[in-house]
């Protein structure tokens, strides 16, 4: 437990900074999970799902949240699934 002010003060910081990187995180998994769910079931709604997934993955990138590889990497293989999904 920390005693000095600022100590005290950068605690409270990095529990906020914490809880909102959760939050954050969270939103881009649930939003992935959905998507790759419904290009696996074939659904209509997949390549809106895919493009709001893209815009996601591009806004957090930005934002340093996620490196710009790993969104590459994670939108080519929302693009792949749901370009093989559409094939057969």
């Amino acid at each position: 437990m920390p005693n000095i002010k600022s100590a005290i003060k950068r605690t409270k910081i990095i529990a906020k900074k914490t809880a909102a990187n959760k939050m954050q995180k969270s939103k881009i998994r649930t939003l992935l999970k959905k998507t790759g769910s419904a290009v696996a079931d074939s659904a209509e709604n997949a390549g809106d799902l895919s493009r709001q997934a893209q815009t996601v993955l591009d806004k957090a990138a930005a934002k340093g949240f996620l490196h710009k590889n790993t969104a590459a990497r994670k939108k080519s293989k929302l693009a792949k699934a749901l370009a093989s999904s559409q094939k057969s």
